[in-house]
């Protein structure tokens, strides 16, 4: 499932963003090519992993925040807004 702004970003997110110092191009590239895991709680959990770096390294050669980005990650609800992000400290587990 593709997911976009067109959702929107919660008052929490946003509020997020600025505090962790966290761009919409990035978020934007997260609901982009982000890989998906749930969370089991009723969230999704947006990430990028091995492939999909790859895979935004070659629809946006010469992107210089490429590191930066692959260590983020977006959690959204089930109708597909944003409700927080962050930067990734561990892994994400998967199931």
């Amino acid at each position: 499932m593709r997911y976009s702004f067109d959702q929107g970003l919660t008052a929490h997110a946003q509020a997020r963003m600025k505090q962790r110092g966290i761009r919409p191009e990035a978020v934007a590239c997260l609901l982009d090519f982000g890989r998906e895991s749930f969370d089991h709680r009723g969230g999704v959990v947006l990430y990028l992993d091995k492939a999909a770096r790859r895979r935004l390294a070659r629809a946006q050669p010469g992107r210089k925040d490429l590191e930066r980005v692959a260590g983020m990650y977006a959690v959204l609800s089930t109708d597909g807004a944003v409700i927080t992000v962050g930067h990734r400290h561990r892994r994400v587990r998967r199931p």
